[in-house]
């Protein structure tokens, strides 16, 4: 899988979080020497030393918005890829901390931007963004890369703003060719060691570990719903193709097919369900809750078109390792192991639906 990425020299941004936490590890057993540069994981335990992220990576802790600190980091690391995935990723954050969201997903964005222009080296670029970049009218169809952007949210906005920064920056600083650029708008992710507060499977796992039923605030809206490692080695595979032709580079949507688009009450149901012992949900809507989408779906026919990219896990499948990950962390079990088994796994299925031509359960 990906043989690529064996001695690139890679920096990823937000390496910290659950993205890219996994990521790490990933890029790690692909065979790439990893510099990361990230805010601390927080308390303990984390995704990033649960998995052994921390000994994947030449790890550096560091803001987003100290631009000083990062291009030290760029200086030293020397990167031909780049990913940047750090940000303030929570729509209801967002309500609470406008401000700080706008500085990390904008202004932070400017400053990774900053090193790649001043940094000799770097080759490619992908900027991760998300599926609420775009105006979200909640109409039947899944939203295409040249549909316009908004975002309702702070959260969703500043990822739109985000983009536009991007945008500018390949046509202003890079349209000689010697960077490749593209943001990547992925759907919302599933899997194991998330532990994010106002996330519906985070919520699940602690609902099972301490056997409550699950609170569902929304169960009626409708997400493109994938298992965290369709959307990183998508992220790889804008990598190398628009280093080896600069011509794919542009913005591509990550996101599961139209059947595995789900509504939250069926993601719930089929987590309970995986799970057993007796594990039920409850319709809590909120009243006065802040706005959210109620229904979002992504078009990704030009990823599948240009790049040959196919989600290689439905939604069933997502869900069912994201509740072995979870109870084999319960359980005591070494979760570096179980994580790489995870990845050697989903690559050997990716690798065998991809020669196939379709998806599997």
């Amino acid at each position: 899988m990906l043989p690529y990425f064996s001695g690139k020299r890679v920096l990823i941004t937000g390496h910290t979080g659950f993205k890219g936490s996994w990521l790490t590890l990933l890029l790690s057993e692909l065979g790439a020497e990893v510099t990361g540069y990230a805010l601390s994981p927080g308390e303990e335990p984390s995704l990033f030393s649960m998995i052994g992220a921390r000994a994947a990576a030449r790890s550096v802790i560091g803001d987003i918005r100290d631009r000083a600190a990062l291009l030290a980091t760029f200086r030293q690391a020397r990167p031909e890829i780049v990913l940047h995935l750090a940000a303030q990723p929570i729509v209801r954050t967002s309500y609470r901390e406008p401000a700080y969201t706008y500085e990390v997903n904008v202004m932070g964005t400017v400053n990774v931007l900053e090193c790649v222009r001043q940094v000799p080296g770097v080759k490619s670029f992908v900027n991760v963004t998300t599926d609420k970049v775009y105006r979200n009218l909640e109409w039947e169809w899944g939203y295409r890369e040249t549909d316009a952007l908004d975002g309702f949210d702070p959260y969703s906005n500043s990822k739109s703003c985000s983009e536009l920064v991007t945008h500018s920056y390949r046509r202003s600083f890079f349209g000689d060719g010697r960077v490749a650029v593209s943001t990547a708008r992925a759907g919302n992710v599933i899997g194991g060691g998330d532990f994010a507060a106002d996330r519906i499977v985070p919520d699940c796992v602690r609902a099972a570990l301490a056997r409550q039923p699950v609170p569902v605030r929304n169960p009626y809206s409708v997400r493109p719903y994938q298992h965290v490692l369709e959307p990183l080695t998508a992220y790889l595979r804008i990598a190398q193709a628009q280093a080896e032709a600069p011509a794919l580079a542009g913005s591509y949507n990550v996101g599961p097919d139209d059947a595995d688009c789900v509504s939250t009450g069926t993601l719930v149901g089929l987590f309970t369900e995986a799970w057993g012992e007796g594990m039920r949900w409850e319709n809590r809507a909120e009243p006065g809750a802040p706005h959210e989408a109620g229904f979002l779906k992504l078009d990704t026919g030009r990823i599948r078109q240009k790049l040959g990219w196919q989600p290689t896990w439905g939604i069933r499948r997502a869900v069912a390792e994201t509740v072995a990950w979870a109870k084999a962390s319960r359980d005591g079990q070494d979760m570096l192991e179980v994580s790489r088994r995870q990845i050697a796994q989903f690559g050997k299925e990716q690798e065998e639906h991809e020669r196939h031509g379709d998806t599997g359960e």
